[in-house]
């Protein structure tokens, strides 16, 4: 038995998660998933500590040919009462490639989704205005497609949240990997990375390049190429910009869940719950934003002017988001 089985065998047996192992040592804890995913080893003063800890010898942890360990002194397991030591969530080497598959499928679906309810906005656009049919004809069929386009969206984002429900423990419930699954998802991060880096680049550069169609063919021209076409234009370089967005961060999202990094942190896990009546709040904010969106642009056929309101929706969303976590924590 190598050292990395040894620590996973011991931790176990001493009642103690990585976090813990970790704070006793003072070491992260994904210095210890390290260890037992044998990716490295730890330096002798923690091999000492180690021995101390599980009451073994330090011959038996560094020397694979000894099996049976040789207890020096009982086995330590935690400060905490039993009862109090948090329960971990067990993630196999076969859920978390189920669970990175599945959030892949996801990914897509939500960019795709997102970027439909941006481009529901264009047939109304090229229509309006346009010589293919007469004014109501042109009204209806704009209205009728852009019905259409939020349907398949909603669709998308009912697929993905059914998909991925079974893997809802990962947002809010601490979770100990299995011996080799976090050096998996390490390895296929690392290879993930330039590619993400390069769909935020890409993106953010064509969202912000999207503003351009407006300003150059209202320079150079009138009538429906400044009033209709320019907008189109531009929502359908917003809509490549953030489907591009929102897929790279949910896969790198995915993540950070299985290493419990980031927003996904043990430590913010137990904020979760706080989190997730500013989540209902969002829900009802953006659908109200959509609704004044569609309203206001129903009721002017203002194409080319109603698109501001979602930058400035954009700039209130955070403190609507602080305003419902104090009114959640007060009541």
């Amino acid at each position: 038995m190598i050292l990395a089985d040894k620590i996973i065998d011991l931790r176990k047996k001493a009642g103690l998660s990585q976090e813990e192992l970790a704070e006793q040592l003072g070491v992260s804890r994904q210095a210890v998933s390290k260890w037992e995913g044998a990716q490295s080893t730890p330096d002798l003063e923690r091999i000492i500590k180690l021995s101390q800890i599980f009451g073994v010898s330090t011959d038996y942890l560094v020397k694979d040919e000894i099996e049976a360990p040789a207890v020096t002194e009982p086995v330590k397991t935690t400060d905490l009462p039993e009862e109090a030591a948090p329960e971990l969530r067990r993630v196999s080497m076969e859920e978390a490639n189920s669970f990175l598959a599945a959030n892949e499928k996801r990914s897509v679906r939500t960019a795709a989704g997102v970027a439909l309810c941006i481009l529901a906005a264009v047939p109304a656009i090229l229509l309006d205005g346009s010589n293919m049919f007469d004014s109501k004809v042109n009204d209806t069929i704009g209205a009728v497609m852009l019905f259409l386009l939020i349907a398949g969206a909603v669709a998308l984002f009912i697929v993905s949240g059914m998909t991925m429900k079974p893997y809802e423990y990962l947002d809010h419930e601490c979770i100990d990997t299995e011996y080799g699954v976090s050096g998996m998802v390490k390895d296929r991060q690392s290879k993930f990375n330039p590619n993400h880096i390069r769909d935020i680049v890409v993106g953010v550069i064509i969202c912000v390049l999207a503003c351009l169609p407006p300003i150059i063919l209202d320079a150079g021209s009138d009538g429906y190429l400044a009033g209709n076409l320019a907008p189109a234009l531009m929502f359908i370089a917003a809509a490549a910009g953030v489907f591009l967005l929102v897929r790279t961060s949910i896969v790198s999202g995915g993540f950070k869940k299985l290493l419990e990094e980031d927003s996904y942190a043990r430590s913010k896990k137990d904020q979760r719950s706080d989190s997730a009546s500013s989540s209902k709040a969002m829900t009802v904010y953006w659908s109200l934003i959509t609704a004044a969106y569609l309203g206001y642009s129903f009721i002017t056929f203002d194409w080319g002017r109603s698109w501001i309101i979602w930058p400035v929706a954009a700039v209130l969303c955070e403190p609507v988001a602080i305003i419902a976590r104090s009114v959640a924590k007060k009541s």
